[in-house]
């Protein structure tokens, strides 16, 4: 009787009104984490402001047209609100039905760029142009397939009830599976991302629970790995040079230190309330490159100072606090794994892009989640947040 009840309940629902739906207890807006969804939206149409002030009187960049980067940003924010939508709408079991596919669909694009119809944009081989200013990083998209595969294949055997904890065979196919985009991704070469991903796999393995060797062993590896790249002469000399910088600030200031240079300048500048949107002298005079993308947080720092990163940083904050909350109430371990992978993987790659800002991290060329230009890291950035909403989703209704 009680399944049939159930039952029932399900299947009278659409006999209410569209708004009755929509506002209904067990509806997908009333279940949201919309303080979640308020911060990231707040990130994202704020930095377009700060895009704007980067680029307005870069004419090479803009061809003539000062809101060129002002308008792209904002459609880029709103094409991945969409995706973040349908993303909801789908739902967590039919998306993890369509993980794989997800996945294979992933691998082609990065294996498109290291055909002829990849190019290159700063030292990287990681971007395929379809023409008419539009281009795709698939590296972005790879971060979220490695946490979406690993998610489903550590959580397998835990959420069917056979084991408590992620076999040792799931772990390694888990990370055979995250190593193939890797690999593909080392050969552009985008260091930044592989980085980025590293970071994600160990967040990941400590939030499944799996065996605490596996996660010192990658860490050895991950040393060891290391070491043997650079023996090898694995990295392009403009990554090597980006290192020596980072370990010698003072190192060739006119040349490759130049832009963490510039970046620092630029943050210290802005004292404690900034010089004013649109009235930074080193994003005004244009003396940082990339100030739309990886240097952004350079414009905050200078254009509205110590309080305005303060509250960059707390909506970025706000976000992975929601985020670890998520992965905590999660009703199976999909859901508690793939919420702390999105957490990890926005947790570092933030940290990163301030710190290389800052001069203590060295540069790795990846943006700021929510913030830095660019279609392929808000498509993916929006995903992320619609994947952790359909997390929350899955929640008991009071919980």
């Amino acid at each position: 009787m009680t399944s049939y009840g159930s039952y029932r309940t399900v299947r009278l629902a659409p006999q209410r009104g569209g708004i009755s739906r929509a506002l209904a207890k067990d509806a997908p807006l009333r279940r949201m984490d919309w303080i979640m969804v308020l911060a990231a939206l707040a990130l994202s149409l704020g930095s377009s402001l700060l895009v704007w002030s980067a680029t307005r009187g870069r004419d090479a960049l803009t061809h003539g047209d000062p809101q060129y980067f002002l308008y792209r940003h904002l459609t880029n924010t709103m094409v991945g609100i969409a995706l973040c939508g349908i993303t909801v709408a789908i739902g967590t079991r039919r998306l993890r039905t369509a993980v794989p596919f997800f996945y294979i669909a992933v691998l082609l694009m990065l294996a498109a760029t290291l055909s002829p119809l990849g190019s290159t944009i700063n030292g990287a081989h990681s971007w395929i142009q379809f023409g008419g200013g539009f281009s795709l990083q698939p590296a972005e998209f790879a971060k979220l397939a490695i946490v979406v595969m690993m998610a489903v294949v550590l959580s397998a055997q835990v959420d069917a009830g056979e084991r408590e904890f992620p076999s040792d065979r799931s772990v390694v196919r888990a990370l055979l599976l995250a190593a193939l985009p890797m690999g593909i991704i080392m050969l552009m070469p985008d260091l930044g991302s592989v980085m980025v991903m590293a970071v994600v796999i160990m967040g990941i393995l400590l939030a499944s629970g799996a065996a605490n060797r596996w996660v010192f062993g990658l860490i050895a590896a991950g040393g060891a790995g290391a070491v043997v790249i650079w023996k090898l002469g694995v990295l392009s000399k403009y990554q090597i040079d980006r290192f020596a910088a980072f370990a010698n600030p003072a190192l060739d200031p006119a040349g490759v230190g130049y832009n963490t240079a510039q970046a620092r300048i630029a943050i210290g500048s802005g004292g404690l309330t900034g010089m004013g949107l649109f009235h930074g002298f080193q994003t005004t005079g244009q003396f940082v490159p990339e100030q739309q993308t990886d240097f952004v947080f350079s414009v905050v720092g200078e254009e509205l100072g110590f309080v305005g990163g303060l509250t960059l940083i707390g909506l970025l904050g706000v976000i992975l606090w929601r985020g670890c909350r998520i992965a905590r109430q999660a009703t199976d371990l999909y859901g508690t794994v793939l919420a702390a992978g999105v957490v990890t993987w926005f947790a570092f790659q933030a940290f990163e892009n301030i710190g290389m800002n800052l001069g203590i991290m060295p540069v790795a060329g990846i943006p700021l989640p929510f913030v830095s230009y660019g279609g392929s890291s808000m498509f993916a950035v929006w995903i992320a947040i619609g994947l952790l909403q359909s997390v929350r989703a899955q929640r008991p209704i009071g919980i």
